[in-house]
């Protein structure tokens, strides 16, 4: 593919060089480092006058280091000259601070929108960002993929019994993907309501549905301690379900998130790669992955193109 540039910043590497062999392409040449102080040093190592550049930066690991790096490599790139420059951010750093919940809560999101457009960034591609309102933070075009394709196919070949399954939606919020799923598959849903005392602390459960004697699949965007899903998936057992999977977008998997997991009652925890997962499933056997380097090496070949993105809302590229 003439005129194009895949650069990848230090927070998913096997992700860039997947989107890479998938496109038929080298990796573009870049070294990020950090001065003796902590401060971060990017050398782009060849030209990209002209040329459409795309930036793979995920928003997981040393989550401000990684922003930062990206945010340098972008301007670094747009300052020599670059035609366009795309960031890719399988996930969105900061974008659960996405609204003011409660009185002086900073809108973070927002935050990092602004700072990725002001670093020179022309368009974003991004996965299941927590609430779909955050692509109106940006004034440049924001393509926000979805997971769903690939987890329906996940769930059919998977999940043997799946058509008398039920998907479930461990909290009011993630509703609508949940509604969505259920459509595709044509089965129940149920959701579970959950009252929080305070942020990573849930309260008390209630599930509003019928998990009686089937298959329960819990569908979120993403699991970071993991505390609401184990609570869940608790709440399902109690309530009669068989067996347990959960499909998440992004395993974050911080604190005791593997240790709750592995004395948990799910079958399999399904993530995406967006984050990488690597020491995550040697540390816990339950985890396993769905790839979408697929899903975000065609979006970034329709970009390149000018073709139309919308195909990938609704279908798993082969």
């Amino acid at each position: 593919m003439p005129n194009i540039k895949v650069f990848s910043g230090s927070s998913h590497p096997d992700l860039a060089q997947k989107i890479c062999d998938r496109l038929g392409i080298n990796h573009a040449n870049v070294v990020a480092q950090k001065f003796a102080n902590g401060e971060t040093n990017v050398e782009i190592g060849e030209s990209v006058r002209g040329e459409d550049v795309y930036i793979v930066q995920s928003g997981c690991g040393e989550v401000n280091d990684n922003l930062m790096e990206l945010l340098i490599m972008i301007n670094a790139c747009k300052i020599a000259s670059a035609e366009r420059v795309t960031a890719v951010i399988p996930v969105y750093p900061y974008s659960r601070q996405d609204k003011k919940d409660k009185s002086r809560a900073p809108i973070s999101a927002k935050l990092v929108a602004n700072m990725l457009s002001v670093a020179g960034a022309d368009h974003i591609i991004t996965m299941d960002l927590h609430a779909s309102q955050i692509q109106g933070f940006f004034d440049i075009p924001v393509d926000n993929l979805y997971a769903e394709p690939a987890v329906v196919k996940w769930i059919k070949e998977n999940i043997p019994d799946w058509k008398t399954s039920i998907v479930v939606s461990p909290d009011a919020g993630g509703a609508k993907r949940v509604t969505s799923i259920a459509d595709r598959l044509n089965i129940d849903f149920a959701l579970i309501h959950k009252e929080r005392k305070k942020a990573n602390e849930v309260a008390s459960m209630v599930l509003v549905g019928d998990a009686k004697g089937k298959v329960a699949i819990l569908i979120d965007d993403m699991a970071d301690t993991c505390g609401t899903i184990v609570q869940a998936a608790q709440k399902l057992v109690e309530d009669g379900a068989t067996k347990i999977y959960a499909i998440l977008t992004h395993g974050i998997f911080s604190g005791e998130a593997l240790a709750r997991i592995n004395n948990s009652s799910f079958e399999a925890i399904v993530v995406t790669n967006t984050i990488p997962q690597d020491k995550n499933m040697m540390d816990c056997s339950k985890i396993q992955v769905i790839d979408v380097s697929m899903m975000f090496a065609e979006a970034v070949r329709r970009t390149h193109n000018g073709e139309s993105v919308s195909y990938l809302f609704e279908n798993v590229p082969y």
